[in-house]
């Protein structure tokens, strides 16, 4: 009888010492990130953001855009991000960029052009000082794929202009795997058997509540632009991105190839931090390749 006792107590604490364990291991996994939900995954471009004093903060977009339609995606994304629920109120102004889309101190320049075939859809740039504060921006759009049939479709070309400019205020992708979060900060691909679809061409409350959490803090001082006239242009620094050898080293890219992100190190101490979104058959050739150089 004693024995029958003690057989089923030992049976009863290894079951409980085994739920113990499985409880940790749950805990640890999500002490260290490796068990997420997606709807509360962080997705901020490292700690990136502009310095203010205040919230919300009003950030300049140039339009330096040459092509009717994408003036009207650059005053849609404008509109999208500037809801009552943001901390970044934007206002597109007259573009004070160059050609090569150079950077101008205190505003993103947003841009388009024929940049050629070297396999970007998208590029977005950011000067950090500090370690974690925008002092300028740019956005561009590749022509040179977006008068193709393939890509030349509203609802691609919303996605990235919306993706672009919104990597300037810091935020990262919700999503690298191709699926939609109905958020432009995804990677769904608006083209071929979806460009019809709206899909991920617009920010959705995720979105907001991560800039929200970014700009949670205020500075001493600021970064951003008071003046829509500003012609502050930093040629001097920040990426050439119609020179991918500028664009410093390669940090990391998605599982997919679609993106890749590259640092650089300036001569006055400060970063340009570069979001390459590639095509779809640039990302194909060799997902894990460096694509400037495949």
């Amino acid at each position: 009888m004693f024995r029958k006792l003690y057989r089923n107590l030992k049976e009863k604490m290894m079951k409980f010492s085994q739920k113990i364990s499985l409880a940790v291991a749950i805990s640890g996994l999500l002490t260290l990130g490796l068990l997420t939900n997606t709807a509360s995954a962080s997705h901020s471009w490292g700690k990136y953001h502009w310095a203010r004093t205040a919230n919300p903060f009003a950030l300049n977009l140039g339009d330096n855009l040459t092509a009717a339609d994408w003036k009207l995606y650059l005053a849609t994304t404008s509109s999208d991000w500037s809801t009552s629920v943001s901390p970044v109120r934007t206002t597109v102004v007259g573009g004070q960029s160059n050609k090569r889309c150079s950077a101008v101190s205190g505003t993103t320049q947003v841009c388009n052009g024929t940049y050629g075939n070297n396999g970007w859809l998208g590029l977005a740039s950011i000067n950090i000082t500090g370690g974690v504060h925008i002092t300028q921006g740019t956005a561009k759009m590749n022509d040179t794929y977006f008068n193709k049939a393939y890509y030349n479709n509203p609802n691609e070309k919303l996605h990235v202009m919306c993706q672009e400019v919104a990597h300037t205020f810091g935020l990262g992708h919700q999503s690298e795997d191709g699926s939609s979060q109905n958020s432009c900060m995804d990677y769904f691909s608006n083209t071929g058997a979806n460009a019809t679809s709206t899909q991920s061409t617009k920010p959705n409350a995720h979105d907001f509540e991560q800039l929200t959490s970014i700009y949670a803090h205020l500075d001493s001082t600021t970064t951003v632009s008071a003046s829509p006239t500003s012609s502050a242009a930093n040629p001097s620094e920040g990426v050439d991105s119609d020179n991918p050898n500028s664009w410093g080293v390669l940090r990391s890219q998605t599982a997919s190839g679609r993106g890749s992100y590259y640092l650089a190190q300036n001569r006055d101490g400060s970063l340009t931090v570069t979001h390459v979104f590639w095509t779809e058959e640039k990302a194909a050739k060799c997902p894990s390749c460096d694509h400037r150089f495949d």
